[in-house]
């Protein structure tokens, strides 16, 4: 896997090597600044002696000043201020005599898009990345964190890039092992994305573990037709659920269609009520799925435990233009939407759904010069998703995205050319080996 080396514009761009040709860490003059001994000799003598005595360069008498880089922090000089001292070098030997539970505590929390480099350090890494027991050994260590996953066919050849929240790095991933009528990306969930597409006149769905390059085709439905799709990862049952509703096309006759991966087959369940969507976008959060209605007006929850649909009137805020479910951590609903009139001036808002008084309540509004930068057009269309009480927004015509971090109320740029593409498709992505796709 490659290191595409393109990082965030939200990212710092401290070089600690700066500081150090600066006179931060060189030799014994760290963090501290040496006054020299005056030269010539009509210079002031300042020496605490007297003025006619010569002066004293004891270190006891040296005066010290303490200065910090220009650009860094407090923290920073605290900790690029000690002592270095130099690396010791480890033999080959020794690494090769690690023992295998080290060795899983050690590669278990490298970034697991580096993990692919480490496989070709030798045959005993190679195979111990792939082994079951440290597959089960990496599941219950805490995840590397959530990522931002874009994929694309560039000439009929797959192109993927995952840019990583925690490093703001773009890293490239070969997606040349799925089959060509892999086309649509439906969505990602645990560690696993999940593809459909038409081979010839069939609707098939797949899905795939981009960091174990493993994948497989799911059973067809009982329905062969488009439909609409979400994908949801049991980690603690190590199982993974598929729910199909209503046709792409608006077909309202089709049943409900849950796949099931310990079954490894699909059930039939109700028929969603009569009902008229004001969009395709779908969130799942608590085990039930929602969806817009605007006739009637509010929003279509299905539970999969008892596999019906119930209506939820929660009406929508006004003047509202556009809106998106998004899924929060728990039970948090999140409606992303502009306000105003397309000719007009608009603003971006954010709301959660108030499960107690089935009312939308307001979180958060987009800054005006993110907003202008975002959306440079009042009929632009953008994209929006969600995970974790994080938020992002895409437009079709500009090559970054906006992120929003709900708990923490800040709002932050992602860059890269992996935006660039028109036709890309992009999702929130956490990178899991121990992800199965059975």
């Amino acid at each position: 896997m490659d290191c595409n080396g393109d990082s965030s514009e939200c990212g710092s761009g401290v070089s600690i090597s700066q500081s150090v040709e600066d006179g931060v860490l060189r030799g014994d003059e760290r963090c501290f600044k040496q006054v020299s001994p005056p030269r010539g000799g009509g210079s002031r003598n300042t020496s605490p002696i007297g003025r006619a005595g010569s002066r004293n360069t004891s270190p006891s008498r040296q005066k010290v000043v303490k200065t910090k880089p220009r650009g860094l922090d407090e923290e920073t000089v605290a900790t690029f201020g000690k002592v270095v001292h130099t690396d010791i070098q480890m033999e080959d030997n020794i690494w090769a005599m690690l023992p295998e539970d080290l060795l899983y505590e050690i590669l278990a929390r490298v970034p697991p898009f580096m993990i692919f480099r480490l496989r070709s350090v030798c045959k005993r890494w190679y195979s111990l990345l792939q082994d079951s027991s440290f597959l089960k050994f990496h599941s219950r260590v805490p995840s590397h964190g959530p990522c931002l996953l874009t994929f694309w066919k560039n000439s009929q050849t797959p192109q993927c890039s995952v840019f990583s929240l925690p490093l703001k790095t773009w890293y490239r991933i070969p997606f040349t092992f799925l089959p060509q009528w892999a086309f649509w990306l439906v969505g990602s969930s645990g560690g696993l994305l999940c593809f459909s597409g038409l081979d010839g006149l069939t609707f098939k769905t797949l899905v795939c573990n981009p960091l174990t390059q493993t994948w497989r085709t799911l059973p067809s439905m009982h329905y062969n037709q488009q439909r609409q799709l979400i994908m949801v990862v049991d980690r603690l049952d190590r199982s993974f659920k598929l729910i199909a509703t209503s046709d792409i096309y608006g077909d309202k006759s089709l049943p409900t269609e849950v796949y099931d991966s310990k079954l490894d087959s699909w059930s039939i369940h109700q028929i969603m009520p009569a009902v008229n969507l004001c969009s395709s976008k779908m969130a799942y959060c608590d085990s039930r799925l929602y969806l817009e209605t605007l006739s009637p007006l509010g929003l279509m929850m299905y539970r999969i435990d008892t596999g019906h649909w119930e209506h939820i009137p929660a009406k929508f805020p006004r003047s509202l233009l556009d809106g998106y479910l998004v899924a929060g951590t728990q039970k948090r609903l999140f409606l992303v939407g502009r306000i105003g009139l397309y000719s007009t001036l608009q603003s971006m808002r954010i709301w959660e759904l108030d499960h107690a008084k089935i009312m939308w309540v307001e979180l958060s509004r987009m800054p005006p010069k993110y907003f202008r930068a975002l959306l440079r057009l009042s009929a632009e269309r953008f994209e929006c998703f969600g995970q974790d009480n994080l938020i992002c927004f895409t437009s079709w015509n500009q090559g970054k995205g906006l992120l929003f971090d709900v708990d923490k109320k800040v709002w932050s740029w992602i860059g890269g050319c992996a935006l660039q593409s028109y036709n890309s498709q992009v999702c929130f992505y956490e990178p899991r080996f121990d992800a199965s796709i059975y």
